[in-house]
């Protein structure tokens, strides 16, 4: 070893000696309460409460067809333009614009409804985006 290195070496002394040093002991632990399954439950109604107060727009789409502006131009009131959807086919209910389900229409007291044929429960978690 240089003097050099020495005296650095005992620039770092910290006067530690296995002998003085003390074994701590350890500290006490306090046990935690896990959340309950209720409060889970709770959490779970109270943010689904939530969100049934927001507003959602349900539409009933019959039918669509892409065509040229040009061709929409010439549309009079006499015009006939043929539509993507058979007459008694299941027309698609859209949430927000967002692909739903399927359903028929039904006349409840005089007024249109819809009966339900299938859901797109995918679609759903679309809606929270």
């Amino acid at each position: 070893m240089t003097d050099q290195s020495l005296e650095l070496g005992n620039d770092l002394d910290f006067n530690f000696s296995m002998e003085e040093s003390q074994i701590s002991t350890p500290l006490p632990v306090e046990p935690i309460e896990a959340p309950s399954v209720n409060d889970s439950l709770h959490e779970q109604q109270r943010k689904i409460s939530l969100f049934s107060r927001i507003p959602v727009t349900l539409t009933l789409e019959v039918a669509s067809v892409d065509i040229p502006l040009s061709e929409l131009m010439t549309v009079n009131s006499d015009s006939v333009i043929e539509l993507d959807k058979l007459a008694g086919e299941p027309l698609d209910i859209k949430v927000n614009g967002i692909m739903f389900g399927q359903a028929e229409v039904v006349v409840i007291n005089e007024k249109y409804g819809l009966r339900i044929v299938s859901f797109n429960s995918q679609g759903l978690g679309e809606l929270a985006l």
